[in-house]
C-alpha cells in the first residue's frame, strides 16, 4: 500500500513529513486573486507559481505558510498542489442560495476544506496512485477524540469513502459515484507523541522555522473565536478584510451566525490575548 504525507503548514503534519517518510508528500495550497493579499516578494511568488503550474498572488493564510512550506521542501520532495482560488469556490454558480447570493462556507457547512483541499488531494491521488493508501493523519497523543471521530467515519475495511463527480450522464448531467480511496493512520498517537514533544523538536531542529504568533489555516477560519479573530486583524488587517469583503459582496450570507467579519474588526479589544496551538478541522486536511 502506498503512503501519503499530507501536509498543511503546520507543526505536526512537518513532523510526519521528516520523521515518517511516504511515498508522496502533498500540500494543497490555498489561494485568492485578491492583490490586497499579495505575497510580498515578487521572486517567490514566481517560486511558488511554478511550483503549482498556474499563477500565485497571495493566500488567504498567513504569508508564512509560504516560507515554512520553502523550508520543508529543502528537506523532504513535495508536489504543491492547488484548487480554484477560494473567491472562485464561493462565487461558482453550483453555490447559488434561494436569495440569489452565494452560500459562504460556515461551521455547519464546511466546503472550503472540501474544495480547496479535500478534492485537490483527491485529484492527485486519483492522478498519480488510483488505490487505496495509507495516508497518515497529525492528530497527537491527547487528540484520541479527534481520531475516534475520522475512524467512526470509515467503511467495514477501515478506509475512507469520498462521494466525487466520477463522470457524466448521456443528458450531460454529473455522475456521482462514491470511491474509496484512502486508510487514515495516526502515527504520532501509536508512537506517544504530544504536543510538547512536538514543540521541542521544532525548536531543536531550525531547518524549518515557526515563529511565534504563526498559525496555520486561513488566517479568517471561521471556528476560531471572535476575539481570536480580531487578534488576527490586529496583526494581518489584509487577510479579515478579505473575509469581510467575502461577507459585503454575498449579503445577507455570512461566515458565522453570531458576529460579521466587520464587527470582529471593529471591536475595540482591552486585553493581549495568548492562544494555544489553534487546530479545529477533524477532517485531517487543515490545522495541523
Amino acid at each position: 500500500m502506498k503512503t501519503v504525507n499530507s501536509l498543511s503548514g503546520g507543526k505536526s503534519s512537518s513532523y510526519i513529513a521528516i520523521n515518517y517518510p511516504a511515498d508522496y508528500n502533498v500540500f494543497s495550497l490555498v489561494r485568492t486573486n485578491d492583490k490586497d493579499c499579495m505575497y510580498p516578494d515578487s521572486k517567490v511568488r514566481q517560486i511558488v507559481s511554478d511550483k503549482i503550474g498556474c499563477e500565485f498572488i497571495g493566500t488567504t493564510e498567513q504569508d508564512e505558510i509560504i516560507k515554512i512550506m520553502l523550508e520543508l521542501s529543502e528537506i523532504v520532495d513535495i508536489d504543491w498542489i492547488t484548487a480554484e482560488p477560494f473567491e472562485n469556490i464561493i462565487n461558482g454558480t453550483w453555490n447559488k442560495g434561494k436569495n440569489g447570493s452565494n452560500y459562504l462556507p460556515n461551521q455547519m457547512v464546511r466546503y472550503c476544506t472540501t474544495h480547496l483541499k479535500m478534492i485537490p488531494i483527491f485529484n492527485y491521488w486519483k492522478q498519480n496512485i488510483n488505490e487505496v493508501c495509507e495516508m497518515r493523519i497529525g492528530f497527537r497523543k491527547g487528540e484520541e477524540k479527534r481520531q475516534s471521530n475520522m475512524l467512526s467515519k470509515l467503511n467495514d475495511k477501515g478506509n475512507e469513502e469520498i462521494k466525487i463527480v466520477i463522470g457524466n450522464h448521456s443528458n450531460g448531467q454529473k455522475k456521482w459515484g462514491i470511491v474509496e480511496w484512502r486508510k487514515p493512520t495516526f502515527p504520532l498517537i501509536e508512537n506517544q507523541i504530544d504536543n510538547k514533544q512536538i514543540h521541542t523538536f521544532w525548536e531543536k531542529n531550525k531547518h524549518v522555522t515557526f515563529s511565534k504568533g504563526y498559525y496555520n489555516n486561513c488566517v479568517g477560519c471561521f471556528h476560531r473565536s471572535p476575539l481570536f479573530l480580531n487578534k488576527m486583524y490586529q496583526e494581518h488587517p489584509n487577510k479579515i478584510e478579505w473575509f469581510a469583503k467575502m461577507e459585503e459582496m454575498n449579503k445577507p450570507n455570512t461566515f458565522r451566525k453570531d458576529v460579521t467579519y466587520k464587527q470582529i474588526m471593529n471591536f475595540n479589544s482591552q486585553m493581549e490575548i495568548q492562544f494555544e496551538d489553534f487546530s479545529e478541522c477533524d477532517s485531517g486536511f487543515c490545522g495541523l
